[in-house]
């Protein structure tokens, strides 16, 4: 049988206090998770944009190419 411990006011409040500094660690965390989220997602968008343009110039040099050989 497990013996009883005796905690007191100051074994609890150093309880809580340690809680409440993870939970502030876990929070620092997050935050820095969603800045790094952010900044993937204006990349990728970036990027995205960029392709987009890139096809769009393909396109127009493909359309100009079949016109100069008449192979519409």
């Amino acid at each position: 049988m497990m013996e009883k411990e005796d905690i007191t006011i100051e074994d609890l409040a150093r309880m809580i206090q340690e809680g409440f500094m993870e939970t502030a660690k876990k929070d620092e965390v997050n935050k820095r998770f969603d800045k790094i989220e952010d900044r993937l997602e204006r990349i990728e968008k970036l990027i995205l944009a960029d392709h987009g343009k890139r096809i769009e110039r393909l396109e127009d040099q493909i359309k100009e190419l079949k016109e100069l050989l008449a192979l519409k």
